[in-house]
C-alpha cells in the first residue's frame, strides 16, 4: 500500500494522526500550500521547509499544459523537477471543470477544454487524469470529479454526483502505480442526502483516502460549516479525510472540529501578494499608513524570515515601492501562520482541549465562535 494512516488522538470528532507516504511522514491535521505549477509562488522549497511545510499540492491541468507531464516524467518526476523531496498531492484537474466551465464541454466521457494559455483543445478524461498524475509521480493522486457551483440547480448537482461516481470507478480501474495512493472525492453540494449517496458508493469502492469537494464554491460559509460534521462522518474513520480548496483560518478550525485531516487553499499566498498578513491577533494590512514608522516585527514568535529580521515599517515600504520581496515575505509568513495554526490544533487535540483552542483563536480574530 502506498500510504498508511494512523489516528493517535481524538477530542470529540477532531483527530490527530500520522500519514505515512513514500516521501515521508505527515502529521495531521495538516495544511498543504498550493504549488499549482510546480512552485508555491515566489517561494523556494528551502523557505517552505524552514517554516515547517510537510506536503505540497500540484495541479494536473496546469502541469499537463506547461511543461507537460511526459517531460516531467522524463526528468525524473515532479519531486525531482521542483526540488521537493517531501510528499506531494496532485489535484486531478476537476476543479478546472468548475472554474473554466465557460471554456469546457462536459460529458460522461470527460471534459474538453480550451487552454487558457493558447486556446488549444485539451481533453481530460478519468483515464487521462490518472495517466498524467502517474507521470507526475505524486504520492497522492485525486480522481477526476465534477464540481458543481454552490448555487447550481438540484438536478445539475445530482447529475454531477452521478458523473463523479462514474469517473471515480474509471480512475480506480486505470490506476497502476503501487507507490501512489488514489483518493476519491465526495460531491453533492449542501444536499446531505446526495452527499451520503455519493459517499456510500465511493466507500464501497475502497479508496485509500477520501476528499470532500464542492465546498467554498459560492455557498454561504455558514452552510458549509453546518454541513461539515455530517459530511465528514460519512467517510471511513480509519482513512484520511481531505477538505478541498477551503482555506479561511476559521474554516480550517471548523473542518478539524468535524474530523477533517487535510486542507489546501491559495488564500495564504494570494493574500500575501496583496499585503494582507494573517496573525494570531487577526489580519494585518501592511499597506496601511499606520505601519510606516512601526519598528515592531509583524508577529513576535513567528519563525518566518520576515518576522525574525525586519519590521512592519520595512514591509510597508516594500509594498509601497512595489518591490517583489514584499509579496515573498508575506506569502512565507502567511504559510507559516497556517502551519502554526495546524500545529496548535494537533497539540490541542492531543491534550483534549481543541474546543477551547478553537474558541480562543476565533475570539482573537474577531470571528464568530
Amino acid at each position: 500500500m502506498a500510504i498508511t494512516f494512523h489516528i493517535h488522538h481524538r477530542d470529540g470528532a477532531a483527530r490527530a494522526g500520522l500519514l505515512v507516504t513514500p516521501h515521508g511522514e505527515v502529521e495531521t491535521p495538516v495544511f498543504m500550500p498550493v504549488g499549482t505549477q510546480a512552485t508555491v509562488k515566489g517561494l523556494t522549497p528551502e523557505q517552505l521547509e524552514s517554516v515547517g511545510t510537510q506536503i505540497l499540492l500540484g495541479n494536473t491541468y496546469h502541469l499537463t499544459l506547461r511543461p507537460g507531464d511526459a517531460l516531467i516524467a522524463e526528468l525524473g518526476g515532479l519531486h525531482r523537477f521542483m526540488g521537493w523531496d517531501r510528499p506531494i498531492l496532485t489535484d486531478s484537474g476537476g476543479f478546472q471543470v468548475f472554474s473554466l466551465a465557460s471554456q469546457a464541454r462536459i460529458t460522461d466521457q470527460g471534459a474538453r477544454f480550451r487552454s487558457h494559455i493558447d486556446g488549444a483543445l485539451l481533453e481530460l478524461t478519468p483515464e487521462k487524469a490518472v495517466e498524467i498524475q502517474e507521470n507526475l509521480g505524486s504520492d497522492i493522486a485525486m480522481v477526476l470529479d465534477e464540481c458543481p457551483p454552490g448555487a447550481a440547480d438540484p438536478a445539475l448537482v445530482r447529475d454531477a454526483v452521478r458523473r463523479t461516481l462514474l469517473w471515480a470507478d474509471r480512475c480506480k480501474r486505470r490506476h497502476t502505480r503501487r507507490d501512489q495512493a488514489q483518493f476519491a472525492i465526495v460531491q453533492g453540494g449542501t444536499d446531505l442526502g446526495l452527499r451520503a449517496e455519493c459517499a456510500r458508493e465511493l466507500v464501497a469502492m475502497d479508496f485509500p483516502g477520501y476528499a470532500l469537494g464542492g465546498f467554498s464554491v459560492g455557498e454561504d460559509p455558514s452552510a458549509m460549516h453546518a454541513a461539515l460534521p455530517e459530511c465528514a462522518a460519512l467517510l471511513p474513520e480509519d482513512k484520511p479525510r481531505y477538505l478541498m480548496g477551503v482555506g479561511r483560518p476559521e474554516d480550517l478550525l471548523a473542518g478539524v472540529a468535524a474530523g477533517v485531516d487535510m486542507f489546501d487553499c491559495v488564500m495564504p499566498t494570494r493574500n500575501g501578494r496583496n499585503a494582507l498578513a494573517f496573525t494570531a491577533a487577526g489580519p494585518v494590512r501592511l499597506r496601511n499608513a499606520k505601519h510606516r514608522r512601526d519598528p515592531a516585527p509583524l508577529e513576535s514568535g513567528c519563525p518566518c524570515y520576515g518576522c525574525r529580521h525586519v519590521s512592519r515599517a520595512y514591509l510597508h515600504h516594500l509594498f509601497q515601492a512595489d518591490e517583489m520581496l514584499g509579496p515573498i515575505l508575506l506569502s512565507l509568513h502567511n504559510i507559516a501562520f497556517y502551519l502554526r495554526l495546524m500545529a496548535g490544533a494537533r497539540r490541542a487535540v492531543g491534550e483534549g482541549r481543541f474546543g477551547a483552542f478553537a474558541a480562543g483563536c476565533l475570539a482573537r480574530w474577531g470571528a464568530p465562535a
